[in-house]
């Protein structure tokens, strides 16, 4: 697995976004956060198509602060359900890695 992840997360909106990203910037659980304010969805939920609209939360972090950031996210998130998926990057340049590393160890 790689030693570097983004996770990717949903949220109700801006405000939503921005209060989780904030937490996981000022925990030190993500280095760092992007936030895109508009996103359309189109999903199934309790048995029926839903469309809505949500923002998303790209944070930026070590993969072995996923479960502390998964749990982190769980405990601020409005959904019942939210989605916080993580992926591998596969490449890291090596000023950024060393930016995040030491970021991510204070």
């Amino acid at each position: 697995m790689s030693e570097y992840a983004l996770v990717y997360i949903t949220c109700a909106n801006v405000a939503e976004a921005e209060r989780i990203g904030a937490q996981l910037v000022t925990e030190r659980l993500a280095a760092c956060v992007n936030i895109i304010p508009a996103v359309k969805s189109i999903y199934w939920w309790e048995g029926a198509v839903t469309r809505g609209e949500e923002a998303v939360v790209i944070a930026k972090t070590l993969a072995a602060k996923i479960p502390l950031l998964n749990d982190r996210v769980r405990s601020l998130h409005s959904y019942a359900t939210p989605a916080i998926v993580a992926v591998p990057l596969l490449y890291v340049d090596r000023d950024f890695a060393r930016w995040l590393e030491a970021e991510l160890a204070q």
